[in-house]
């Protein structure tokens, strides 16, 4: 098993972990609905009011934090598992985050004339933009299509620019970032779209189904979830069931697949001097790990 430090216990799934400059890591508790932040002591502190089902968050040019919101799930007392939207869910959001108070301002609930179901998770690029996964509500004999998209953190513009995908929920940037990556999480498939432009996708023809490359899949029977990216460009991708970081090299190889304390690693991201501290959230047991990488991450545009 691979060695990992716990810094917190007790979380409600959490997901969306946020390195800061003082070691301490920023994230959501998708089960209660909270913005927290856990000290490099390990200490526990929930911002701001609960709501919705808070999922990826990321540091936005100005400082502040974007966060995807998933509007809410339906949690039993004998399963850390989501069971569907909650009963209170309308729709999925995208949301301004103060970083210190934790207060939420609404930025986006819809795009290209449809309500967004279940955003997941969201990278900012060089140029100020960010992309973004919609995951989708899972019914009991329907579901909503997920897919990709490009907004501006100031509320004043969202498309969609990949659909429909099964299950889109982690999306890392290319060092170079000519390639964005999503994960899949119902057939754990990795997919790379070719950037044109900011927000401009270069799109493949058919049989693709939504206009992406596929990169690879997690051998057996695994799930993705979130994921993020190396300083020399791999791709280290959460995987559930089998509780490791699968790791992908830029054309698909498979590196690595490490071993987690838990079946549910959700999220990993990079910190510290030297980028090589791992902080992975242990949805499962409702923890917070760390661990030294073997490379360094890469640095995110606009992390302190």
């Amino acid at each position: 098993m691979t060695e990992i430090s716990i810094l917190a216990r007790g979380l409600g799934f959490p997901e969306g972990p946020v390195a800061m400059a003082d070691g301490s890591i920023l994230l959501t508790e998708i089960n209660g609905g909270w913005i927290t932040r856990v000290g490099a002591d390990g200490k526990v502190t929930r911002l701001g009011q609960a709501g919705g089902g808070p999922n990826g968050l990321a540091r936005a040019p100005d400082g502040g934090l974007i966060l995807c919101n998933n509007g809410g799930s339906k949690y039993l007392p004998d399963s850390f598992m989501g069971q569907g939207p909650s009963d209170d869910y309308e729709y999925g959001s995208v949301e301004r985050v103060d970083p210190v108070s934790g207060a939420r301002h609404l930025l986006y609930k819809a795009a290209n004339g449809h309500k967004l179901s279940a955003p997941n998770d969201l990278v900012f690029d060089r140029h100020g933009g960010f992309y973004f996964t919609d995951l989708g509500k899972r019914y009991h004999t329907s579901r909503d299509h997920g897919g990709l998209y490009y907004a501006m953190p100031d509320g004043s513009s969202v498309r969609e620019i990949a659909y429909p995908i099964l299950s889109a929920n982690g999306v890392g940037l290319s060092p170079d970032e000519r390639t964005v990556y999503v994960a899949d999480t119902e057939p754990a498939r990795l997919w790379a779209f070719d950037i044109e432009s900011p927000g401009v996708l270069r799109k493949q023809p058919f049989p693709s189904p939504h206009g992406g490359r596929y990169l690879g899949a997690a051998p057996g029977f695994a799930r993705f979830d979130s994921l993020a990216v190396t300083a020399s460009g791999n791709v280290c991708v959460a995987t559930l069931v089998t509780g490791r970081i699968t790791v992908f090299a830029p054309d698909g190889r498979l590196l690595d697949q490490v071993a987690m304390p838990d079946t549910h690693p959700t999220n990993i991201c990079f910190g510290g001097a030297d980028m090589r501290t791992a902080t992975i959230t242990l949805s499962g047991l409702g923890e917070l790990g760390q661990m030294r990488w073997p490379e360094p991450g890469l640095r995110l545009n606009f992390q302190e």
